[in-house]
């Protein structure tokens, strides 16, 4: 009923073919596959990460993943790239803008439903500010994916980590009160949400109740933990860095609740990918530790798996 899946950016060091074998041989039904420019520099911890190039999408290309993918016995859950399309830095919103449309049309030739992304932010805005830039971006690339009948899932997350994303983060998609703003806005059925538990949890905010409210605009599910460190939150505060009192982890060793998610999921009949993403820096030490946290969350979500 649910499909299991991973987030390709974990295995950043290696190709489009070894992934989706490693996928096939250890059970996974998908993979949600990056897409970076293949030329992209970005230094943040998991982008940068190319699996499919979507500017070199030939036909014969286009043969050899499908040919790959059935060999493996996987399907792709979405493609899958995260920058900030509303950065305020000359040229960048523009540049990351047109690369989420060609990830769309990727998508489209590939014959797969969902592209996951990020709405974006400037940082030094208000909410109210960003509503407004995301009202004048975010319109023609939902037409693209309506074009090519794709549909986009935005992650929930902040992306307010530390100083480097100070003070508001960089991306708008944050809570609940946004979603609906966003979908005012836009009101598309291709438009809706890669949804992510953690990032409701170091907010404080319940991580169950966004499945049933948004049942038709869960378009793809990223499985991740977090734990928050009630001695450190007492010591800094809600004010301080969020990870200066919590931290990702994996499915199992944090605070969501995953049988109440699994049982809000099968509650509203959703019938998409479930997939994992790890960003546990207590399994980054070398690629044993890293296959390690792939697999260690396998075994703990199969409870809640057929």
């Amino acid at each position: 009923m649910l499909k299991l899946g991973f987030n390709s950016a974990i295995l950043a060091d290696f190709g489009f073919e070894h992934v989706v074998k490693f996928a096939g041989n250890h059970g996974f039904s998908c993979v949600e596959m990056m897409c970076w420019p293949a030329d992209n520099a970005d230094s943040r911890r998991y982008a940068g990460v190319t699996h499919i190039d979507v500017n070199d999408l030939s036909g014969q290309r286009v043969s050899s993943i499908k040919y790959a993918l059935k060999e493996a016995g996987v399907f792709i859950s979405a493609l899958g790239y995260y920058p900030n399309p509303l950065d305020p830095t000359p040229g960048r919103s523009e540049f990351y803008i047109e690369h989420i449309k060609q990830v769309i049309r990727g998508a489209a030739k590939l014959d797969i439903p969902v592209v996951t992304t990020f709405i974006g932010r400037d940082p030094s805005k208000s909410i109210k500010d960003n509503l407004a830039l995301f009202a004048d971006i975010w319109p023609a690339v939902v037409k693209v994916a309506e074009e090519n009948d794709v549909k986009i899932g935005i992650e929930n997350c902040p992306m307010f980590f530390t100083d480097d994303e100070w003070p508001g983060g960089k991306n708008l998609a944050i809570s609940p009160a946004v979603w609906d703003r966003m979908f005012e806005i836009i009101p598309s059925p291709v438009f809706g949400l890669n949804y992510d538990p953690s990032h409701m949890i170091w907010q404080m905010m319940d991580e169950i109740k966004p499945i049933y409210n948004y049942k038709e605009r869960l378009h793809h599910i990223h499985l991740k933990d977090a734990k928050v460190y009630k001695d450190k939150l007492d010591n800094v505060g809600i004010m301080a860095n969020p990870l200066e009192y919590h931290s990702p982890k994996l499915p199992g060793l944090g605070d969501v609740n995953w049988r109440g998610f699994f049982a809000a999921l099968t509650d509203v009949r959703y019938r998409g990918p479930v997939v994992i993403e790890v960003e546990d820096k207590a399994y980054e030490s070398n690629i044993t530790d890293v296959q390690s946290a792939i697999l260690t969350s396998r075994n703990y979500l199969r409870q809640f798996l057929a």
